[in-house]
C-alpha cells in the first residue's frame, strides 16, 4: 500500500505553487514505484472514455497517478463522473484534482474534500509579507538563508511574479555562498528588473564580459526569448559595422538609418566601436549568424549558444 493518498486536491490560483504540489505528489509516487504511470490531463483533453480509461482498475495491478488540471472547468457531466470516482476510488489509482478555488466548480471540490481527499492550498500571495516569506522559503528549500532586508531588496528589484522571484532566488543560490545579504542582492540584482537583450548586447560589444554574462543569465531566468536576445546582439554588431567604416562625410541621420538606431544613440555607438577592428566586427557578425541558426533548431541548447555568442563577441572586440 502506497503512503501517497488515493485522493488529493490542490486548491489555489497560483500556478507555480500548484505545479510544485502536483510535482511533489508525482515524485512521491515514483519514489515508491518508479514505473508508476502518470496521466496529466486538462479539461480539453478529458472525455468520458478517456477518463474511464485512465481511472479503471488495471488488470495487471499497475499503479497510476491521474492529474485533472483546472477541475473547475470540467463540464457538468464530467464533473458528475469524477464525483462518482471520488465515492468509489480504485485502489491502484491516485487521483489529483487541481482546482483554482472560488465558486466555479465548488461542488466538485466539496465532494472531494468530503470523500477524504488531502487538501493542499496554493493561494496566490497578496501581501508583501507573504512574498517575503515565499522568498525565505525558496532559500530554505535550497538549504540556504537570506536576511529579511535582503529578501525585501530582492522583492523590490524583481517584482511580485512568483515565477520570476523563484528564478531570482535560484540564481542567487547558484552565484553566491553562505547567508545572502543586501550587498549580494545589490551586486546581482539591483536594476535587473529592467534587464533586456539590449543590455546584454551593450555589455558584450563593450567587452565587459562578466556583466554581459550576468545580464544574459538574468534575462533567461525571467523568460526572455532567446531569439530576442540574439536579435539585440545582431543589432549591436550591425551598428558597429556601420560606424566602424570610414564615414566620408555621411550625415548622422544617414548613419543612424543604416545602423537602424535613433540619431541620439550614435554617440554611444561610436564609443562602443572603439577597440573594434574590421576583422573583429566580421567575426562578431559570423557569430550572431551561427547563433541564430542554433537557437532556431540547429542546436539543442539555446542558452548555451547565447552564452557562447556573448563570450565570442566580447573576445572579438580585441581581435586584430
Amino acid at each position: 500500500m502506497t503512503s501517497v493518498p488515493l485522493l488529493s486536491v490542490v486548491v489555489g490560483d497560483e500556478e507555480l505553487l500548484a505545479d510544485r504540489a502536483v510535482a511533489e505528489i508525482v515524485a512521491a509516487a515514483r519514489a515508491e514505484e518508479p514505473g508508476v504511470d502518470v496521466h496529466d490531463l486538462v479539461p480539453a483533453q478529458v472525455t468520458s472514455g478517456k477518463l474511464a480509461e485512465a481511472t479503471s482498475p488495471s488488470l495487471f495491478g499497475e499503479r497510476r497517478v491521474v492529474v485533472l488540471r483546472s477541475a473547475q472547468d470540467l463540464t457538468k457531466d464530467l464533473a458528475a463522473e469524477v464525483t462518482g470516482l471520488l465515492q468509489n476510488p480504485a485502489d491502484d489509482v491516485m487521483l489529483v484534482l487541481v482546482h483554482a478555488g472560488g465558486a466555479k466548480g465548488k461542488a466538485l471540490l466539496d465532494a472531494a474534500v468530503k470523500a477524504g481527499a488531502r487538501r493542499i492550498d496554493c493561494a496566490k500571495p497578496t501581501k508583501a509579507a507573504e512574498r517575503i516569506q515565499f522568498i525565505k522559503g525558496e532559500f530554505s528549500r535550497a538549504g540556504r538563508q537570506i536576511t529579511g532586508d535582503a529578501a525585501q531588496a530582492l522583492l523590490d528589484a524583481v517584482g511580485n511574479d512568483l515565477r520570476e522571484l523563484a528564478a531570482a532566488c535560484t540564481q542567487l543560490v547558484a552565484d553566491t555562498e553562505g547567508r545572502v545579504d543586501t550587498a549580494a542582492v545589490a551586486r546581482y540584482h539591483s536594476g535587473k528588473a529592467e534587464a533586456t537583450g539590449f543590455t546584454v548586447a551593450d555589455r558584450a560589444v563593450e567587452g565587459r564580459l562578466p556583466e554581459a554574462l550576468e545580464q544574459l543569465r538574468w534575462c533567461l531566468a525571467v523568460g526572455t526569448a532567446p531569439v530576442l536576445i540574439n536579435s539585440a546582439l545582431a543589432g549591436a554588431v550591425r551598428g558597429l559595422a556601420v560606424v566602424a567604416q570610414p564615414q566620408r562625410g555621411a550625415p548622422d541621420a544617414e548613419l543612424a538609418k543604416r545602423a537602424k538606431i535613433p540619431p541620439w544613440k550614435l554617440k554611444t555607438l561610436r564609443q562602443q566601436a572603439r577597440g573594434w577592428s574590421p576583422q573583429g566586427v566580421a567575426r562578431a557578425m559570423a557569430v550572431v549568424a551561427e547563433t541564430d541558426a542554433l537557437i532556431k533548431g540547429a542546436g539543442r541548447d539555446p542558452a548555451y549558444a547565447l552564452e557562447r555568442a556573448v563570450i565570442e563577441i566580447a573576445t572579438a572586440r580585441n581581435q586584430r
